[in-house]
């Protein structure tokens, strides 16, 4: 084989420009190719079997699995960090503080079983029978996040939104039901961290995070709740002899419902008690009619308390509908195009959403107000009339129809009108909140014992830049007591999941009823930008994608050994995760993602 040598002195002597010795150097690499050409240099080394390509092909933004995120704190999710985007965040709060001399109003609008599909900002609205042109016009005008996700189920998302954790970290992996004890006892919440940095805290609506003392409103945060304590089914179905004639004409086990130890009522909690809620009026067939009325005028009543406060608030409504048994009032009965009680339902919260909104423009403090709409899951497909997703899946499932939900993020002036396909996760509202009351990135490490672990990232630099991209690399699906699946850009990875229709083929059927598979062949991975009904695995086609997918659940599973899962309100299973399996398999996760994060980082 030819060498190619030329002496310092040659470029020494060359008494002549720049260009002359880059001639000189390429003259001498030409003579290598031709020379070597045949022997070490490649000559197709991107195209097809026909002949190289000459598409130089493009990134995109919010693409993230060749960057390698760094932990923030140890107990901290790692992420993407954005310095100029955060910067400009950090620049457009500092102007407002100072023109408004407070830290920004929060607001979480949290819907009920609303599926991505249902309102028209995401393709649904008016054509399947219910407009939102409410909902449609700030999303429009604001950020709307076309892949944020909730967990599979209510209780569990509500749960994650206040802590910043996912199931996995806070322990409510389902729903509790009739008085079930377990909830949020003991954890640190988003209303509480607020109450720290200067915010008057108010609830209203759905609770359902727990009914023992130590899980109620006025003992994790709020200064003042109005709602209920569990779900809308929970005060209906028994007593409706169309649902369940087996109760409802059954003198016997209607009063056993009745003396039941839940709560029955709609209730008031305040910290001047924090023995319990104030019980105000029985919840029957008839009261649940108002409920999101008179919560819609309590949250409104509020935000005309605050217009001249010089604290700013955190309000979390989170509204009845449109969880089943919907009843809707004689204002709102045949309301909507499809004359359901659903699409009634979305209707009615549209307009629910329209009265907040019209507050704050008419107590001058729209400008200084995020607003942040989501669903704690995917569409309820076992009871219908329900909700639609064009996604694999529903609520119970951690398919994408299950946990893939409808939010947009709107702040007038101060969010730029466009849409986002960054990985977006409800566990994010916290480390986001308080970073925009003043607390960014690391700082929140602060409100945490170090043996807390937080799930969620900051995304202030998602939600204020103008073109902000989101902080989050990956994003972590959970299914009970498992970690089941991991999306980076558009694949996802998948080695647990529900079978919709493995028990019973025939009635409505959904995330609920199905059986659990917790382990696969594994090389099951989707395309969610070719495949959205995840019907079709490119695993092994597609091994390039899915090493550094595995490596990262790797990272994660480590994550899971050092701080470990809790289970406050658990679900009967068969199969411990692996996590729980230690210490005969620790050996092995360490050794296993050793080898992955030599070959694809994911963070130090």
């Amino acid at each position: 084989m030819p060498v190619v040598r030329f002496r310092l002195s040659d470029l020494k002597s060359t008494k002549a420009s720049g260009a002359s010795i880059a001639a000189l150097v390429a003259g001498a690499l030409g003579l290598a190719a031709l020379t070597m050409s045949s022997v070490s240099f490649a000559q197709n080394i991107r195209g097809s079997a026909t002949g190289p390509t000459t598409a130089k092909g493009y990134d995109h933004p919010d693409q993230f699995i060749h960057l390698k995120p760094v932990k923030p704190a140890d107990n901290m999710y790692p992420v993407i960090a954005h310095s100029e985007q955060e910067q400009q965040a950090r620049g457009k709060l500092a102007d407002l503080e100072r023109k408004t001399g407070k830290k920004p109003n929060l607001i979480v609008f949290l819907l009920d079983d609303v599926a991505w599909t249902d309102p028209g900002f995401n393709g649904g609205g008016i054509a399947v029978g219910n407009e939102t042109p409410t909902m449609d016009k700030l999303a429009n005008e604001g950020l709307n996040l076309t892949s944020a996700y909730s967990t599979p189920s209510c209780s569990p998302s509500r749960a994650t939104i206040m802590t910043g954790q996912n199931p996995l970290h806070h322990g409510i992996l389902r729903p509790p039901m009739y008085g079930e004890p377990g909830g949020l006892d003991g954890a640190i919440t988003l209303p509480s961290i607020l109450k720290k940095l200067g915010y008057v805290t108010r609830g209203a609506g759905k609770w359902h995070m727990g009914e023992n003392r130590g899980s109620l409103p006025q003992n994790v945060g709020y200064d003042d709740y109005l709602g209920f304590l569990s779900v809308s089914d929970e005060y209906t179905e028994w007593r409706d002899q169309y649902f369940e004639p087996e109760i409802a004409l059954s003198p016997s086990r209607f009063k056993m419902m009745e003396e039941a130890p839940f709560s029955h009522y709609e209730v008031h909690c305040t910290p001047t008690n924090t023995e319990q809620c104030e019980n105000l009026k029985l919840i029957d067939l008839a009261y649940i009619k108002d409920l999101d009325k008179r919560w819609m005028d309590y949250s409104v009543d509020f935000i005309k308390q605050m217009k001249d406060s010089k604290q700013p608030f955190f309000l979390y409504h989170a509204t009845r509908g449109c969880h089943f048994d919907n009843y809707p009032s004689d204002e709102w009965a045949g309301k909507s195009r499809a004359r359901t009680v659903y699409s009634d339902c979305l209707v009615h919260m549209d307009y629910v959403l329209a009265q907040l909104v019209k507050a704050l423009e008419d107590t001058g403090q729209l400008e200084n107000t995020l607003i942040l709409l989501t669903s704690d899951n995917g569409p309820e497909c076992e009871i219908p009339p329900h909700g639609r997703t064009l996604f694999r899946g529903c609520k119970g499932s951690s398919w994408e129809g299950g946990v893939r939900v409808p939010t947009f993020a709107y702040w007038k002036g101060m969010i730029k009108p466009r849409r986002s396909e960054g990985l977006f996760d409800q566990a994010d509202i916290l480390p986001t909140f308080v970073s925009l009351a003043g607390k960014p990135g690391a700082q929140l490490a602060e409100f945490f014992p170090k043996t807390t672990y937080v799930d969620g990232v900051d995304q202030s630099g998602l939600l204020l830049a103008d073109n902000g991209e989101s902080a989050r690399r990956e994003r972590i699906y959970t299914l009970n007591q498992y970690f089941a699946m991991i999306r980076i850009d558009e694949f996802k990875y998948i080695w647990t999941a529900e079978i919709e229709n493995g028990f019973f083929q025939k009635g409505d059927w959904g995330g609920f009823s199905g059986p659990i598979a917790v382990d696969t062949g594994g090389a099951v991975m989707v395309n969610l930008y070719t495949n959205p009904k995840e019907d079709v695995s490119t695993g092994l086609r597609h091994l390039p994608m899915g090493v550094p997918l595995a490596g990262a659940a790797a990272s994660y599973i480590k994550d899971l050994v050092k701080y470990p899962p809790q289970f406050k309100i658990g679900v009967l299973n068969n199969n411990p995760p692996i996590y729980n399996l230690l210490p005969k398999v620790k050996d092995a996760i360490e050794r296993f993602q050793q080898d992955q994060e030599e070959k694809y980082p994911r963070h130090q």
